[in-house]
């Protein structure tokens, strides 16, 4: 009898530890939406063209189910193979995808099924806000279940101790009181555990994210719409930041970049622009503002005298823009080379920066995100025959011949050392 209770007392506290510790049930499935955003959404939409094609309804355009796997592993070779492929990269040249070897086929299979099931923003909402056929996030519930099933195996192993006492007593056998549970030394170690586990995972999380400024988003002196210049109006981000391909900084362009549109465009007529707490913004009033920096007279359509010869307009003054993008100081970035040489766009590392009312951080920028990047983006050396490509490459001839060789299929940035450290650190 005491053997099986000893058993049952062990079984019930390995099931109290295994409760305490349980993951969601989630963690270890494939996350489609997550695997999309961290590998796709630099160029693909599920529901709209981008740098490359909508992702949704991908299996009604593919010539074989098995197709798209290949495709995900090796583009290049599937371009210089296949038909269909060829096809693709002739409607959306000169960007050839990345590829993703490293990806297994069930996240392959978590990111088709999360671009076939997406739906906009505005109807998923609706959905989880109890609309039919909505899907919910369980987590909280999964949460709340796993706390329930550790009180009541508690309760278990407190009403299993009574019971045994009882039970001695009525046959005879004299057992001291039982240890509290407060002073019992196995809750106190499974506790201790629990402690260390959560505390060393809160302190470990603070410390790799410190410094981090993802989702960084300042109120500046000018409520400036990416959304309005760059995405309606289709004016080029290397107008305004126009030696971020020639130089490291990108640049923010001066007052006089502005006026050279605004000294004929002094109201705005567009859309309502919104603030992200749904507050409307006044875009003529911005406008305004811009000329009081400018010292710019609307009325009489010229800039204010120099009366104190200083060489600007009396009343102009620089803006003082709040910078979102901060890399450390021992970081080595320079735009021109990621632009011009490795023709990235834009987005890429600030995101669909022309759908965005007012800009903020987009990507976290820290090493491991730059590192994973270099370990997927190709490297397009320059075709003497096609006279296609970038020569700034052309000194790795010993990734040509082995291209030529079929040694390779294609040759990515860590190849040529863009994961050694010198590269970005000083």
């Amino acid at each position: 009898m005491i053997c099986y209770r000893t058993t049952f007392n062990k079984v019930l506290f390995t099931l109290l530890l295994v409760l305490s510790f349980a993951p969601n049930n989630n963690v270890f499935a494939a996350d489609g939406e997550a695997l999309f955003k961290a590998n796709c959404a630099n160029c693909h939409k599920p529901d709209a063209d981008y740098t490359g094609p909508a992702l949704k309804g991908w299996s009604k355009r593919i010539p074989s189910p098995d197709w798209i796997y290949k495709w995900v592993a090796n583009p290049a070779q599937m371009i210089a193979s296949d038909a269909y492929a060829k096809a693709l990269f002739e409607k959306w040249k000169p960007t050839v995808m990345t590829s993703f070897s490293s990806l297994k086929k069930d996240e392959v299979d978590a990111i088709l099924k999360y671009v076939d099931d997406y739906t906009p923003p505005a109807a998923a909402q609706t959905a989880t806000t109890g609309g039919e056929g909505g899907e919910t996030d369980n987590s909280m519930i999964f949460g709340i279940l796993t706390l329930v099933l550790a009180l009541v195996a508690f309760i278990l192993l407190q009403v299993n101790s009574n019971l045994r006492k009882l039970s001695d007593d009525k046959v005879g056998i004299h057992r001291g009181e039982p240890v509290p549970f407060y002073r019992n030394k196995a809750y106190l170690m499974a506790g201790i555990l629990l402690l260390f586990a959560v505390g060393g995972y809160y302190v470990i999380s603070a410390a790799i994210g410190l410094g981090r400024m993802k989702n960084y988003q300042p109120v500046q002196p000018i409520y400036y719409s990416h959304k309005v210049h760059a995405g309606t109006n289709q004016i080029s981000c290397l107008y305004c930041h126009g030696s971020a391909q020639d130089s490291k900084h990108a640049g923010i362009p001066s007052v006089n970049v502005c006026m050279n549109c605004h000294k004929a465009i002094k109201e705005y007529k567009g859309d309502p622009i919104v603030r992200e707490d749904g507050s409307a913004v006044n875009g003529t009033e911005e406008i305004q503002k811009l000329y009081a920096y400018a010292g710019w007279n609307a009325d009489k359509k010229e800039y204010n005298p120099d009366n104190n010869n200083d060489g600007t307009p009396d009343g102009a003054r620089p803006i003082s823009w709040v910078k979102i993008h901060n890399l450390p100081d021992h970081v080595y970035f320079n735009h021109s080379q990621h632009i011009k040489v490795g023709q990235q766009q834009c987005q890429t590392c600030h995101g669909n920066i022309q759908e965005m009312p007012e800009v903020y951080q987009f990507a976290e920028l820290s090493m491991g995100w730059c590192v994973n990047c270099h370990r997927e983006s190709k490297v397009n050396f320059y075709d003497k025959k096609t006279g296609e490509g970038n020569k700034f490459y052309s000194i790795y001839e010993k990734f040509h011949n082995d291209i030529k060789n079929h040694k390779m299929d294609s040759v990515t940035v860590e190849n040529i050392g863009g994961t050694e450290c010198q590269k970005c650190h000083y």
